[in-house]
């Protein structure tokens, strides 16, 4: 995993919490490495960060230019398939927060 590349702030994050069931894991990986392919081509994706540990309870965090452009993500048709599959399938229950971010700074030690 590799930070995302984010511009100077003010832009926007949202981070999706998510408690997975054990259903499909191949049909998951597969669909969530196509949402994030999907992602990088819409207006104003500025990147992407995801985790997740052995008891299925992961964090994906995408970052956009404006509200709009996370809108506009959340009308995609292929990604309104996968939250309805998400909803039946692999999901046991998640929580998604849209925040704005005002200030970022980093460190790197190499």
């Amino acid at each position: 995993m590799s930070f995302a590349q984010t511009p100077k702030p003010p832009y926007y994050a949202v981070i999706f919490t998510s408690k997975r069931t054990a259903n499909d894991e191949e049909d998951y990986n597969q669909t969530a490495e196509w949402m994030v392919k999907l992602a990088s081509k819409q207006p104003g994706f500025l990147g992407v960060e995801s985790v997740r540990d052995e008891r299925g309870l992961g964090i994906t965090v995408s970052y956009w230019e404006t509200l709009e452009a996370i809108r506009s993500w959340k009308a995609n048709m292929e990604h309104r398939m996968a939250q309805k599959k998400g909803k039946s399938d692999w999901y046991a229950s998640f929580v998604t927060r849209i925040s704005k971010v005002e200030r970022d700074y980093s460190f790197d030690q190499s």
